[in-house]
């Protein structure tokens, strides 16, 4: 038999953990949970059923639940959208973020660094052809045509300014980069990755 919904049917809920569905808030299921170490540290970002299983499994302890509710026959509990590990996990130790494109333009808020409006390209302070490095320092974002206007120049010698200079984020802002949005409630445990030098 085949368990398809009709075409012109309803969506079904999406699989539940434990027997149990998400309720759906304005008709959105529940989203994603930050997961910290055990020394508060952020580590990832899961979907929020993943993080349930977490907490279930006696792994993790929920700090923040995102106004969603898992409920079955002997469940009912918050969704969580900040828990935080009970064992401490190792991790290798990074001081600042791997650069890259979409980790540019969300330094940069999508404005081009020099004019304001929206970017569409990133842009070597100083030109690689010039020797210029390839790193968060030199890199911002930039619009086609400030881009065009600087062409192979120092922003100098092209008589432009930058709106600040470029900086690298701290090594926690890969997981605003991977998720593209901050939850409010994350803002607590990211202001380190979130700061702006």
């Amino acid at each position: 038999m085949d368990d398809a919904p009709p075409a012109n049917g309803p969506t079904p809920p999406p699989p539940a953990v434990g027997g149990a569905a998400p309720a759906r808030v304005n008709g959105r299921p529940s989203g994603k949970a930050l997961v910290l170490n055990a020394t508060m540290e952020p580590l990832s970002v899961v979907p929020a059923r993943r993080a349930l299983v977490l907490v279930l499994g006696d792994k993790a302890d929920v700090l923040h639940s995102n106004g969603h509710r898992y409920r079955s026959e002997h469940l009912d509990i918050d969704a969580p959208s900040v828990v935080r590990l009970r064992r401490f996990v190792r991790v290798p130790y990074r001081h600042r973020a791997a650069l890259s494109r979409r980790g540019v333009f969300v330094r940069d808020e999508g404005a081009c660094q020099y004019c304001g409006r929206s970017a569409e390209n990133v842009d070597h302070v100083v030109p690689r052809s010039r020797g210029g490095p390839h790193e968060w320092e030199n890199v911002v974002a930039s619009c086609r045509r400030c881009n065009s206007r600087k062409m192979d120049r120092t922003p100098d010698e092209a008589g432009m300014t930058l709106r600040r200079q470029p900086f690298a984020p701290r090594a926690a802002f890969w997981l605003v980069v991977s998720v593209g949005w901050v939850d409010p409630d994350w803002r607590l445990y990211l202001g380190d990755a979130l700061a702006t030098g």
